[in-house]
């Protein structure tokens, strides 16, 4: 039987500071790293997705996972939030986390998409060692793709790491729709199937559009990220005064229905200041 659920995470951002970090890893030269609290809270709830949300979500059936993009975090824009700029150390932090997930006894493959060449590397240099670590396949002289064009049952679904931000949660919708309706388009022109869903990563925020076709429903899904908020984000409109957003989703056909669900956490607003009178 063809498969007929697919399980997407993104932006993990293996190696920085605030991206998803396991309980111990030992760097290059024996240097053991520790949890800061933010990623003992982000490791439970990537526990608590695989192991309780992505069962009752694909109904116990086997699934494929998508990591659509920014596997590892890189050395970048000159920054130092990075628990090593040693990009092996990234490599392995990142294949320490995902090799859990191919394990999952559901799970039927792993696909990786190449996710910002600033996080990644040219040819996502990076992302090719964490596909070669966990043995993933070549396919066209390569472990990881740019795109994927993936059969979900009978959706066709494409997947790609980036799409348009905003600096306005009001427009959150434009870039998704736009994508959307561009592939309708698009495929129009070359007499070829449209997508039934696209999924967009790269914003590390929860996002949904859909519209009817002839199909039922034609759905732009963007996934959350597994990265707390860095000091580039603070600088964004927009960016200053949201909350992270942690978790993954799910695209499923049930035989009936082609659907998409998804599965979003947050972190609590922090505290104000109570400044107290002498």
């Amino acid at each position: 039987m063809r498969v007929r659920n697919a399980v997407v995470v993104s932006d993990i951002h293996a190696g920085c500071r605030f991206g998803l970090l396991p309980p111990k890893v030992a760097l290059d030269g024996g240097v053991h790293v520790a949890q800061s609290e933010l990623q003992r809270v982000m490791w439970g709830w990537w526990g608590e997705f695989w192991r309780e949300w992505v069962p009752e979500a694909t109904r116990g059936e086997p699934y494929v996972v998508v990591v659509n993009g920014d596997a590892t975090d890189g050395r970048h824009h000159g920054t130092t939030t990075q628990v090593s700029q040693n990009l092996a150390d990234q490599v392995a932090i990142a294949s320490a986390i995902l090799r859990p997930v191919v394990a999952l006894p559901m799970c039927r493959a792993l696909y990786i998409i190449r996710g910002t060449e600033a996080h990644v590397g040219p040819s996502a240099e990076t992302e090719e060692a964490v596909a070669d670590s966990l043995g993933l396949p070549r396919r066209d002289g390569a472990r990881t793709c740019p795109e994927l064009w993936l059969r979900v049952g009978r959706a066709l679904v494409h997947c790609a790491h980036h799409i348009g931000t905003t600096g306005s949660q009001a427009y959150e919708a434009t870039a998704v729709c736009r994508e959307l309706v561009e592939s309708f388009s698009e495929a129009a022109r070359w007499r070829n199937e449209a997508p039934d869903v696209i999924v967009r990563s790269h914003r590390h925020r929860s996002y949904e559009v859909r519209c009817p076709t002839g199909r039922g429903v034609g759905i732009g899904l963007v996934t959350p990220g597994w990265q707390g908020k860095t000091p580039f984000a603070f600088r964004v409109a927009g960016g200053r005064m949201s909350l992270p957003q942690f978790g993954g989703a799910m695209i499923r056909d049930d035989g009936q229905e082609i659907y998409a669900r998804t599965w979003t956490r947050s972190l609590a607003r922090p505290a104000p200041v109570i400044v107290e009178g002498r």
